[in-house]
């Protein structure tokens, strides 16, 4: 059974059901939403609605983002002044529903030799990115699991474990398997589905086998301009749509 791995929707109905459409097709029957599925995009509720029904069907399993812990207690933290209109945007228009769902997220999910969590599995609730070696290097020493996976950046990033607790890290090509050797450990950044932030329109999410032997980034188009349309209606800045870089 093969695993879909999806991380920062952020409202982003359209880039949401091309991955869901594009993951079914490649043979996934396992779901795994590595938080943010708020924020950004004009669609929290629909968004929501379809991840609760995978969820409560037991075909999937959510952790909390950063957006959605915000969207829950209103309380922002350093979210620079974009992340903080989105946030307060969908405060006023999530059902009361919604919002319960998101505030029963966990901070992440262990499965097997996998976790599954938003930002680093250090201090999880600080929301760390993982942005290098080093960062990805505590990311394994505060977790024993074999493969974590995680979202948060933004780009498509893999991380497998040397000695000493360092860590490497390479830029996968999208639809080309990897496998993810034993006893070697790996950490995986997904992508965003929702928001992306390297020059280019196409979602983002990662594939994984059954086995946990191999993991596939993939790149999905989808309608960029319908969902763009809402955002711009809803009164969002679309520069912040192609920003590279790191953003809260």
């Amino acid at each position: 059974m093969k695993t879909a791995l999806f991380a920062d929707v952020h409202s982003n109905l359209e880039a949401l059901q091309a991955c869901l459409a594009h993951a079914e097709r490649s043979g996934a029957e396992e779901f795994v939403f590595l938080g943010d599925l708020v924020g950004y995009g004009a669609d929290p509720d629909a968004c929501i609605e379809r991840i609760a029904e995978l969820v409560r069907r037991g075909a999937a399993v959510a952790v909390l983002g950063n957006h959605d812990a915000a969207v829950v207690s209103g309380w922002c933290g350093d979210m620079n002044i974009r992340a903080r209109e989105a946030v307060y945007w969908t405060r006023e228009r999530l059902s009361p529903g919604r919002a319960g769902f998101l505030e029963s997220l966990p901070l992440s999910v262990r499965a097997g030799e996998r976790m599954y969590v938003h930002a680093s599995p250090h201090a999880p609730r600080s929301w760390n990115y993982v942005t290098g070696s080093d960062a990805a290097a505590e990311g394994f020493a505060a977790s024993d699991a074999r493969l974590i996976f995680v979202g948060h950046v933004h780009h498509q990033v893999l991380y497998h474990s040397v000695s000493h607790g360092a860590s490497r890290p390479f830029v996968p090509l999208p639809g080309v398997p990897i496998e993810l050797a034993a006893p070697r450990r790996w950490l995986a950044i997904a992508g965003s589905v929702g928001q992306q932030r390297d020059g280019t329109t196409a979602a983002a999410y990662a594939l994984l086998d059954g086995a946990n032997t191999s993991l596939t980034f993939q790149r999905v188009p989808y309608d960029h301009a319908a969902a763009g349309a809402k955002r711009s209606a809803a009164g969002f800045d679309m520069r912040w749509d192609l920003l590279a870089g790191i953003g809260t």
